[in-house]
């Protein structure tokens, strides 16, 4: 199952989009939520999500959805940390539509394409009707 890690300057944040988009993915997913500074201060730490990179990872990939621009930074230099080769996709998504979308891709098999994917169309959806 493609990997989704939440990628928070805040770790309240992390934790509130990690459980909703667990209550759409279901029982058995990849979700890592990495919020915060180990001090539990605001901000974002390339070792921490490099771990959340490999706990997310099953070997079929990991999308990562970020809060802030720092946040990207933060999760390219992870990535570049990476000792093992582990695909990642960052995606151009607002972080909390996107997340749900991508987990309920990923509980249903989408490839790490399609779960970038639909974490990316939530930047489409209209909240109004």
């Amino acid at each position: 199952m493609v990997g989704l890690l939440i990628v928070s300057h805040s770790k309240k944040a992390a934790e509130g989009i990690f459980e909703l988009a667990v209550q759409m993915a279901g029982k058995d997913h990849r979700v890592v939520a990495v919020g915060g500074m180990e001090d539990g201060s605001i901000g974002t730490d390339a070792m921490r999500i490099r771990q959340g990179i490999m706990d997310a990872n099953d070997g079929e990939g990991v999308v990562i959805l970020a809060d802030l621009g720092s946040g990207i930074l933060s999760s390219q230099v992870a990535i570049d940390l990476l000792e093992e080769e582990i695909e990642v996709v960052i995606a151009d998504a607002p972080i909390l539509e996107g997340a749900v979308g991508a987990a309920v891709q990923a509980a249903i098999g989408g490839t790490l394409a399609e779960v970038a994917e639909a974490a990316e169309e939530a930047k489409q959806l209209s909240k109004l009707i």
